[in-house]
């Protein structure tokens, strides 16, 4: 992406003109680079959290916003999810520029979301453990 981007800007510097599709493939990159990286994020405990009212909860307490955080995110992301089906099974365009079909990018958001929300589950199943175990 930083290539494409950088060749763009010699290419117009030096001779005022720019490549077509840059701006599309940018974007149809950056698209794919976060899609894929959220559920690994999930997995890693990336995302940010701001703990500082809930670290002063006792530990059980703490434990059940955390269930109920996860649960709450996990109907978000399964909405996102069927959402991101259906959009990308019925969609039949194409980019303006280069003329690449929107589907697999659209396709793209349920197999994301679906990705995050089995990181979800298994949070949600890890969290219960420890629920059960005290």
């Amino acid at each position: 992406m930083m290539l494409i981007t950088a060749g763009d800007v010699v290419y117009r510097t030096v001779w005022a003109r720019h490549i077509p599709g840059t701006v599309e493939l940018s974007s149809y990159m950056l698209e794919v680079f976060i899609l894929f990286g959220v559920a690994y994020t999930q997995q890693v405990k990336g995302h940010v959290r701001v703990g500082m009212l809930v670290s002063r909860l006792p530990e059980r307490a703490e434990l059940i916003l955390d269930i109920i955080t996860t649960l709450l995110s996990i109907s978000i992301i399964a909405i996102l999810a069927w959402q991101g089906w259906v959009v990308g099974i019925e969609e039949r365009t194409v980019s303006d520029m280069l003329r690449i079909p929107q589907m697999p990018f659209r396709l793209l958001v349920f197999l994301a979301a679906f990705f995050l929300c089995l990181e979800l589950l298994i949070d949600l199943g890890t969290l219960l453990g420890k629920l059960v175990r005290r």
